[in-house]
């Protein structure tokens, strides 16, 4: 991949978008839009959208250009015009200048991703499991990320964690990696989100999981559609073996269509009478919504001594109707040292109870997913 000298901002910034893609090799080349060496798959160029001499020179080079190198445009004092004729003249891309990074790591990894030989097409489709919460503020989030990073720390399974709570979500920041690939990034690249190179793209934690983060900002819960879910899925399921999605506690058009095309349901409640009348709301959503033969695993979560001396859990399995899967206990000391210092359960304090039980979990999830079952060892 070729970069033009003033594309991107200069060395620094040369290096920070290399280091983004270790395995394809970068070259810094001297002019504003120089000649493509032989062999180059992707050339960044810097383009004066104020010049019109130069904006007309750009339109002839890129109608007589080959196919043999893919251009992209970082284009100063953009507008709407400039860019469509750009487009039209054979512009593989045509990015704002000054770029970001996340902007312009995922143009990049398309057009990369795009001139990949077909060797992966016969990959297995990969398993996305939904993460339902009987309610708010029942330790869904925390939970998915720990069982997120436990099973890529295994290795043998490659794990995104997809968080869809657009409002709250805060994945990201539980795993120390503020500055993750949204999916409002996503959305504002213009590609279709099945054409989207998450493998890449996505930000990795120390752990091996890949994280698509929540939107930095409050937006509508209407800003996703199901045609949007089904598309993000398909190339999420394309790209990793395991996905486990984040739901907001809401529901809607779009997270439905989430529901529907997870192979698994993890339903998340605490132990109180008023979480297990969620939990049976929940149910008779899931059963309305024609969702009730959908394999669903349930967890128990933040169990601690008092709690069970109130409420029991054999009481609340005769008031659900059926029995947890996974009980977690509380330690709360451990978690919040986890998601204060980003990073897995064992890292804070190897061995404890709240570790085992989200080991359980992924052993769980993690063997749902192609390839896992040879390589999974729980423990």
């Amino acid at each position: 991949m070729g970069v033009a000298e003033r594309a991107i901002g200069g060395a620094e910034r040369f290096a920070s978008i290399a280091a983004l893609f270790p395995h394809v090799e970068f070259e810094a080349l001297a002019g504003d839009w120089p000649e493509p060496p032989p062999g180059l798959d992707v050339l960044v160029v810097s383009l004066e959208g104020g010049a019109a001499d130069a904006v007309e020179a750009a339109v002839r080079r890129l109608s007589s250009a080959g196919p043999a190198t893919s251009i992209v445009v970082a284009l100063h004092d953009a507008d709407v015009t400039t860019t469509r004729r750009l487009v039209r003249a054979g512009a593989a891309d045509v990015v704002t200048y000054p770029i970001s990074e996340p902007a312009l790591a995922l143009s990049l990894e398309r057009l990369l991703a795009d001139r990949r030989s077909d060797a992966d097409s016969g990959r297995a489709r990969g398993e996305v499991v939904a993460f339902l919460k009987a309610g708010g503020g029942v330790g869904a989030t925390a939970l998915g990320v720990q069982t997120a990073a436990c099973v890529a720390a295994r290795g043998a399974v490659e794990v995104c964690l997809a968080d869809l709570d657009l409002q709250f979500g805060a994945a990201g920041l539980y795993l120390d990696l503020p500055e993750a690939i949204t999916l409002a990034d996503c959305l504002s690249s213009g590609a279709n989100l099945a054409d989207t190179p998450f493998a890449t793209a996505l930000a990795r934690h120390r752990s091996g999981a890949r994280v698509l983060a929540a939107p930095r900002e409050i937006v509508a819960l209407e800003m996703l559609s199901p045609d949007q879910i089904e598309a993000l899925l398909r190339g999420l399921r394309r790209d990793f073996q395991l996905v486990l999605v984040d739901l907001p506690p809401v529901w809607t058009a779009w997270t439905n269509q989430v529901l529907h095309e997870a192979d698994r349901i993890v339903l998340v409640t605490q132990l109180t009478v008023p979480h297990v009348q969620l939990v049976k709301r929940q149910l008779r959503v899931l059963s309305a919504q024609g969702l009730e033969g959908r394999p669903l695993t349930l967890v128990c979560n933040g169990v601690n001594n008092d709690q069970a001396g109130l409420v029991s859990l054999k009481a609340a399995e005769r008031a659900i109707g059926r029995e947890f899967d996974v009980v977690v206990p509380e330690d709360r000391k451990t978690m919040i040292a986890a998601i204060n210092e980003g990073v897995e359960l064992s890292a804070v304090r190897k061995g404890t109870k709240l570790e085992k039980a989200v080991v359980e979990l992924a052993g769980k999830l993690a063997t749902l997913a192609p390839a896992a079952a040879s390589g999974w060892r729980r423990g």
